[in-house]
C-alpha cells in the first residue's frame, strides 16, 4: 500500500485527489499552508471530507518555511500541487508571493527528494506556460512563452523539474492543466462567479468579447490524469491534462442559461493583461503514455457544479 504526499491538499484539485487516492487504497499525507489567496473556511470545508478517512493524515505547514524533510519520511511519491494560483494578480508587488510560493516551495521540495528511492515527483503546472498559441491544439514540445508572471513562476517549476531530474535523477513529471473546473472550484474562478450570479439573479462582466475560448477540464478527468502520471509518467516528461475540446466564454455562457432556464445577463469589460485569447491541449501523448482519457461532458460538468453550489448556498 503506497503512502504519497499531496501538497495543496485544502484545495480544489487537491482535496479531489486526496479522495480518489484514498479510494485506491493509499495511504496520503496532505499538506497545506491555508495561503490567504481565499478564505481558509474553504478549504476547511474540503477538508472535512477527508478527516477522519481511513489512510488520511494532514498537516498545515508553509512549504517555503517548515522542515519539508519530515513530511518525505516513508514517502513513496509526492504530487506537488501547491502554488499560488491567479493569473490577473500576479503582476506587481505581489510577485514576491508567486516567487516564494511556486518557485522557492518547489526548489526546497526537490532538494529535499534527492536521496530518496520515489516513485515519481509529480509537479502541477499550467496551460499558462504556453502563452499566446494559434487556434489549433498545442502539443508539449511547442514553444513555452508565458504572457504573464503565473506563467512564468510554473514555468520556472517545470524547469527546477527538469534540473533536479537530469542532475539527480528525480522521476520527475510535469503535468500542464488546462482550466480546470467543477465541484470545490476556487471562489475566484470564472464558472463559480458566474454560477452563482446566475443562481442569484445578478449580472456577470467578462473581459473581452467572449471569443475567447478555453479547453475546460471536468476536476475528475484531472485527478484521474494526476494519478496516472504517478504510476506511468515518462520521467522528465511533461504531459496536456485538458478536455481535448474547447469552448468559448459566450457558448459557456448560453449553456448557463439553458441550465437554469433564463439567459444570464453579460457585461464586457476591458481585456485585462496576461490573459490570453485561446487555450486547447492536445492529449495525445497523454492518451498513448498514460492511458488518460476525458471522460466527462461540458454541459453535464457544468450541472455538477451548479449543482453543488446550490447545497453551499442553501447552508
Amino acid at each position: 500500500m503506497p503512502r504519497l504526499l499531496v501538497t495543496g491538499a485544502a484545495g480544489f484539485i487537491g482535496s479531489h485527489l486526496c479522495g480518489r487516492l484514498l479510494t485506491d487504497g493509499a495511504q496520503v499525507l496532505g499538506v497545506d499552508r491555508f495561503s490567504p489567496y481565499y478564505g481558509r473556511e474553504e478549504k476547511e470545508a474540503n477538508l472535512e471530507i477527508l478527516r477522519g478517512a481511513d489512510g488520511f493524515e494532514f498537516r498545515e505547514m508553509d512549504l517555503c518555511a517548515g522542515p519539508v524533510e519530515t513530511l518525505l519520511s516513508g514517502v513513496d511519491g509526492v504530487f506537488h500541487l501547491a502554488a499560488q494560483a491567479g493569473v490577473r494578480v500576479s503582476w506587481g508587488k505581489d510577485f514576491s508571493v508567486y516567487l516564494r510560493d511556486n518557485i522557492l516551495t518547489t526548489q526546497r521540495l526537490l532538494e529535499a527528494c534527492r536521496e530518496r528511492p520515489l516513485r515519481a515527483f509529480v509537479y502541477a503546472s499550467s496551460s499558462s506556460v504556453y502563452g499566446d498559441t494559434p487556434e489549433g491544439p498545442v502539443k508539449e514540445d511547442t514553444f513555452l512563452r508565458p504572457v504573464s508572471p503565473y506563467g512564468v513562476s510554473k514555468l520556472a517549476g517545470e524547469h527546477l523539474c527538469s534540473l533536479y531530474h537530469r542532475n539527480f535523477g528525480i522521476h520527475t513529471v510535469v503535468l500542464r492543466y488546462f482550466t480546470v473546473y467543477g465541484p470545490r472550484q476556487r471562489p475566484d474562478m470564472a464558472f463559480r462567479r458566474f454560477l452563482i450570479a446566475g443562481i442569484e439573479g445578478k449580472p456577470i462582466s467578462i473581459y473581452g468579447d467572449g471569443e475567447q475560448s478555453r479547453d475546460f477540464t471536468f476536476v475528475s478527468d484531472t485527478v484521474e490524469g494526476t494519478r496516472l502520471a504517478m504510476m506511468k509518467g515518462e520521467a522528465g516528461a511533461a504531459y496536456n491534462l485538458g478536455g481535448g475540446r474547447r469552448a468559448t466564454l459566450n457558448e459557456v455562457i448560453g449553456l448557463m442559461g439553458e441550465i437554469q432556464g433564463s439567459p444570464l445577463e453579460v457585461n464586457y469589460e476591458g481585456v485585462q493583461n496576461g490573459d490570453v485569447r485561446h487555450t486547447w491541449a492536445d492529449i495525445s501523448l497523454a492518451e498513448g503514455s498514460l492511458g488518460f482519457r476525458s471522460e466527462s461532458d461540458l454541459r453535464k460538468g457544468l450541472e455538477a457544479e451548479r449543482y453543488w453550489l446550490l447545497g453551499r448556498l442553501k447552508g
